[in-house]
């Protein structure tokens, strides 16, 4: 594809080669690959479900190692609020107080959370603050009919003269109420980690954050951080990165040429939560414990998050310890019999996929084998039980080169046309909740590439818009599919009390997030 000098130089700013956006533009005329799901993972063909007693072997495993290891907590940070009030943008722009009643409008839009939101209104941690700017700059606020409150609300909520939530990134909207204070899911992550990511009386927390708010999370933790401190007795060491604009990719237009933008240039996006594969490579730990920014809990539900986040812990441990000693055997030189039970643990403790003629094999040519299925990132996914939420879950996939492994696989990813493969996605009982703890380094103390496990052919096609007009955009492979397709990985059911995002504000009502 012939580029001008202008487009090369534009590429050179973001760090990206013209080989590199040509590569991009053949995966839009190429289309998406699809998935080949198998059948879905269920408890006791793919999902583990540990009694008490194994739980708690696991999580006093856990509790012994913690305090000789470099723990990190890995949060993606970077998500703004503004898809949280996405129907309460569009009531300021489209209902008209004076003229327009409340309940037929939210009737007109079938818009269940409007209605939820406003029938509970009083219980949103924000309430009060957002109520008292509404009172202080309307006159006659508490005169006014409750059609004409509720806008001025909503208004204040959003906007720049209230509490202006609508443009702040989702780390630093309240999502709870004490009673001193109102607390963010920022806050919030500082305080569990504590439970299950403190070594020593040492909590390292990792965000992901949007360059342009960088700045607001440094203030917020120079807010909250020394009376953590003080009340806990832990120390905070809080770090930072951006999602590398090189990571960004190129968007066309619906006959796959380069999208310009009004000024001429090629318009770049960024590339989804799987250019943050970059960010934990980046990352120096021991063991990384990996969740959503909007994923938190209140108080009542830390000790048993915290127990189920050690049991992970605790069962990373010991596959890593396991890996480990058969890696430094291959090393030495393994027998025969130490040989086939590495293959049997490979298959039925670590779900990797030996290939069907292993066994046809030579002596000489089954460690290289072994080693090099052993030799990778490990990942412990907990699972919860599938109740309607968004998002991917847990299937056994088969590859293009018919090896069989354990895959965390989106909706999008699944041909739902074709009947076989809709019926799999539809026999799911579990869902995957970004609850994950991994380790990224070998069993010689040095880090893996985490790039290498990437598996490239499950980026993904989006339509958007940019200044009204249609585009197509690309996702890289996510986080916690594509980019760790390559992973040794683990699936084990944890409890849905675990797992509390907020991806409406109208979430924040459920009891899940009521403090009091």
């Amino acid at each position: 594809m012939d580029f001008s000098e202008k487009d090369i130089s534009h590429f050179r700013e973001k760090g990206i080669s013209p080989e590199k956006v040509e590569e991009q533009i053949k995966i839009f005329k190429r289309g998406n690959i699809v998935v080949n799901i198998r059948e879905a993972a269920t408890v006791k063909n793919g999902i583990l479900s540990f009694s008490e007693e194994k739980k708690n072997e696991l999580t006093a495993l856990y509790e012994s190692r913690k305090d000789d290891l470099d723990l990190l907590k890995f949060v993606p940070a970077s998500g703004a609020a503004t898809r949280m009030f996405k129907a309460f943008y569009n009531l300021l722009k489209e209902f008209d107080p004076e003229n327009e009643n409340l309940d037929e409008y939210i009737d007109q839009k079938n818009e269940q959370s409007l209605e939820v939101f406003f029938n509970r209104i009083k219980d949103l941690p924000f309430y009060d603050e957002v109520k008292k700017r509404a009172v202080q700059a309307t006159p006659g606020y508490e005169q006014m009919p409750e059609d004409r409150q509720q806008y001025l609300f909503v208004k204040y909520m959003l906007q720049e003269d209230g509490l202006d939530l609508g443009d702040q990134p989702k780390g630093l909207v309240p999502f709870h109420k004490y009673d001193d204070h109102l607390a963010t899911a920022f806050e919030e992550h500082l305080v569990e980690a504590i439970d299950y990511a403190a070594s020593g009386k040492k909590v390292r927390i990792h965000f992901t954050v949007a360059k342009e708010h960088r700045e607001k999370f440094e203030e917020e933790a120079r807010e909250v951080v020394p009376c953590l401190e003080r009340e806990t007795g832990y120390r905070f060491e809080i770090s930072y990165s951006y999602q590398d604009q090189k990571t960004d990719t190129v968007a066309v237009t619906k006959e796959n040429e380069p999208f310009r933008d009004e000024d001429g240039e090629i318009f770049f996006r960024p590339g989804g939560h799987g250019a943050l594969i970059q960010n934990l490579n980046d990352q120096e730990a021991d063991l990384i414990f990996i969740k959503n920014i909007d994923n938190v809990v209140i108080p009542k539900n830390r000790e048993l998050l915290a127990s189920y986040k050690k049991m992970l812990g605790g069962k990373l441990l010991q596959l890593q310890e396991k890996v480990f000693k058969y890696l430094e055997q291959l090393e030495q030189g393994a027998s025969a019999d130490e040989l086939q039970e590495m293959a049997e643990f490979l298959q039925k403790g670590l779900n990797a996929g030996l290939s069907v003629n292993f066994d046809d094999l030579t002596a000489e040519e089954k460690p290289s084998v072994i080693k090099n299925l052993l030799n990778r990132p490990i990942r412990v996914c907990g699972m919860v039980k599938n109740e309607g939420e968004p998002g991917g879950g847990p299937f056994w996939i088969t590859h293009k080169d018919g090896k069989i492994s354990l895959q965390i696989v989106e909706s999008a990813q699944i041909d739902h046309e074709n009947y076989q493969q809709s019926k799999i996605a539809n026999e799911a009982t579990h869902f995957n909740p970004v609850d994950i703890v991994c380790s990224t380094k070998d069993y010689r103390g040095g880090k893996f590439d985490l790039d290498k496990y990437v598996d490239e052919d499950t980026s993904f096609i989006a339509n958007k818009t940019k200044d009204g007009k249609e585009l197509k955009a690309l996702e890289l492979p996510g986080l916690w599919n594509g980019g760790m397709a390559y992973w040794n990985t683990i699936f084990v059911e944890v409890p849905v009390e675990t797992f509390n995002p907020v991806k409406t504000v109208a979430d924040l009502l459920k009891s899940s997030h009521q403090v009091q």
